[in-house]
């Protein structure tokens, strides 16, 4: 029994659909998704893998059966026959890939507004104020500048707020500077500087980031977000974790010598974790670590200074008295 073209045109078309939706669920092509904004950038990849896949399947496939159909045949010695184009296949075979660049570009430009990276001016001015108070080497023009007009104002770089959390400041800011060759991570409110990056479980955080030398690039695969750090500027990175673990934060950006070892991590703690890990850390980053650690003994009188070594020195309690009193 032949089948009529039609027919076998449709089953082949349902076949390749079927594996190509198939296959884009189930690359696994990217690592765990550890935040919020990772549903929706997998969603878009997993589309695009499933097209891609298709018109791999049918391209191919088309060649394939070419080659072992239209081969010559033995002691074929004549010419084939003359074949000028086909103007509406042309049409078709543009038209199709064109919807779907066009439909693809329509749903990525979605996807990156519901994440605030088409929120020009995405950081609160909150965090403005703050960033201008960036201290030392770190220290980075503040995207207003109080003494220019308002027509001066530069736009701000990076993921900012998505559009259900426009104006709203997030739970955890943290300055971030990218320097040749490593990260560092400041957290402004409790004064902790630490060159890894704690954040706590399902609490949007926002980074601020800047670039002491040149341009880094700010990458955490399991995030599914990556944003430069320019040197003068400030770009922004807000994302609220979702699971805790350990993951490690790449300068994705040719940056030097030893670009490759310019790495840290981001350890996404429970909030108990993280109010632990703040209080442990905020001793150790004290301005004063005199009065932060222990008792600066230049500053005990003599009595004070001596009474530990009383006993070893043979000095009684009285003597003692009379240290103080003099």
């Amino acid at each position: 029994m032949i089948i009529p073209s039609s027919i076998l045109t449709l089953l082949v078309g349902i076949g390749i659909t079927l594996v190509s939706l198939w296959y884009g669920q189930n690359h696994n092509l990217l690592p765990v998704a550890a935040s919020a904004e990772a549903a929706e950038v997998d969603g878009l990849f997993d589309l695009m893998m499933t097209i891609s896949f298709g018109l791999v399947l049918l391209v191919e496939g088309v060649l394939l059966v070419s080659l072992i159909k239209f081969r010559r045949q033995k002691d074929d010695t004549t010419d084939a026959a003359p074949i000028h184009g086909n103007i509406p296949l042309e049409i078709v075979w543009t038209a199709i890939p064109a919807v779907v660049v066009l439909g693809i570009g329509i749903y990525s430009f979605e996807i990156y507004n519901n994440m605030g990276g088409l929120d020009p001016m995405a950081m609160s001015q909150h965090s403005m104020h703050a960033h201008s108070k960036m201290n030392g080497s770190a220290m980075a023009a503040p995207l207003i500048d109080d003494q220019q007009p308002p027509e001066f104002t530069q736009i701000a770089l990076g993921i900012g707020a998505s559009p259900d959390k426009e104006g709203k400041v997030a739970a955890v800011n943290v300055d971030v500077t990218g320097l040749q060759f490593a990260w560092i991570f400041n957290y402004k409110e409790t004064g902790i500087t630490s060159g890894e990056l704690h954040v706590p479980v399902g609490q949007e955080v926002q980074l601020n980031m800047t670039a002491q030398d040149v341009i880094h690039a700010f990458w955490i695969p399991q995030l599914r977000l990556k944003q430069d750090t320019i040197p003068g500027r400030i770009t922004e990175l807000r994302f609220t974790p979702t699971k805790v673990g350990t993951y490690p934060v790449v300068c994705a950006e040719l940056c030097g010598g030893y670009h490759g070892a310019m790495r840290s991590q981001m350890i996404v703690d429970t909030p108990e974790d993280y109010a632990a890990w703040v209080a442990e850390n905020a001793v150790a980053s004290a301005t004063n670590l005199q009065q932060a650690i222990a008792v600066n003994p230049a500053e005990l009188p003599d009595g004070e200074f001596l009474a530990p070594y009383a006993d070893e020195m043979g000095i009684n309690s009285d003597v003692i008295g009379q240290i103080h009193h003099q």
